[in-house]
């Protein structure tokens, strides 16, 4: 987790990062004016307005495939697949909490619940206890692990918290690959995740909640039984990435416009923590705008017939995982 002394710079660095294409997409405000470009960065430019602006590829063309008298190599031969993962927190009231287990194939984020929020209750306490003991559980499992239960790491995560009578509550969702080819879930509330293949939306999870801005949680007491969890799994190829994040990334940006970050970060080369950043950055001014719909504003105006336009400042925690070759 970047700290508060960090967010300065780290925003700074997250905003020389957004293309000014990306800007015009997705509505994001100038913070630095860029200065005179020569022509190869106009050209830079209009080639990145290009690629988010037009599909990679036609939504209705049919896969290439290799009929033997192309000079491609046509190997299909399975091969196991790890996640390359990075990670990027923006504190707002700093109850989100992360962790990345590369080698596993395992990551996860939860966000403290606010409602906990008063004088001698630490609101985040509950979430950090979720991912330091599923951390733990990881940890405690390698070298050798295959088959690394995300509801499992959950459950007994939860379990511990409840045992030592753990402060706040929590939404929470850990994701693992097995077996080098079967992305699983677990996940309880409006923490989220989305898997994108070839630059498109792929699978995207949906929030848990009793009303609108109240999701289910896990707690000492009161909240939703872990068996409310959500659990599934969908089969990962190489190339695939996987966004995962509190409700300060899904409540501030449209799938869409994260489907065009993706989009651009893949084609520009980012790496797993480039791209965290430029998510969380994107995510993170969203938050601070005003006259310009966000998902919060919209579900707000469908839930509760509300007619604001603005973004939701929170805690912003994204996680990255590019699937690719062992």
């Amino acid at each position: 987790m970047e700290t508060l002394p960090q967010i300065k710079q780290t925003l700074s660095e997250i905003d020389r990062r957004i293309p000014d294409a990306l800007r015009v997409a997705m509505g994001i405000p100038f913070r630095h004016m860029p200065a005179p470009a020569a022509g190869v960065q106009h050209e830079a430019a209009s080639f990145a307005a290009a690629c988010l602006l037009q599909p990679c590829m036609p939504a209705d063309a049919e896969p290439m495939e290799c009929d033997g008298d192309c000079d491609m190599e046509c190997d299909e031969t399975p091969r196991d697949l790890r996640m390359e993962a990075a990670s990027c927190c923006l504190p707002d009231h700093d109850e989100d909490m992360s962790f990345v287990h590369s080698e596993g194939g395992v990551v996860g984020v939860a966000d403290g619940v606010g409602g906990f929020r008063r004088p001698g209750v630490d609101a985040a306490a509950f979430a950090r206890a979720l991912m330091a003991n599923a951390f733990e559980a990881v940890v405690n499992a390698m070298p050798g692990a295959t088959d690394v239960s995300p509801y499992g790491l959950l459950e007994g995560a939860y379990k511990e918290a409840v045992a030592s009578r753990t402060s706040g509550g929590s939404t929470a969702v850990i994701l693992s690959l097995v077996a080098g080819k079967t992305l699983k879930w677990a996940y309880i509330g409006d923490s989220a995740f989305a898997v994108f293949r070839d630059g498109k939306l792929l699978f995207r999870s949906y929030e848990q909640q009793r009303h609108f801005n109240c999701p289910f949680q896990l707690c000492v007491n009161g909240g939703s039984p872990v068996t409310k969890a959500a659990v599934g799994d969908i089969e990962v190829k190489e190339g695939d990435v996987v966004v995962v994040g509190t409700d300060g990334l899904f409540d501030n940006v449209f799938d869409m416009e994260l489907q065009r970050i993706v989009q651009m970060g893949r084609m520009l080369g980012f790496s797993a923590k480039q791209l965290a950043d430029v998510i969380a950055g994107a995510a993170y001014e969203a938050s601070f705008t005003s006259n310009r719909d966000t998902p919060y504003s919209v579900e707000s105006r469908i839930q509760c017939g509300t007619s604001f336009k603005c973004g939701k400042p929170d805690d912003i925690t994204v996680v990255v995982s590019f699937i690719i070759v062992s």
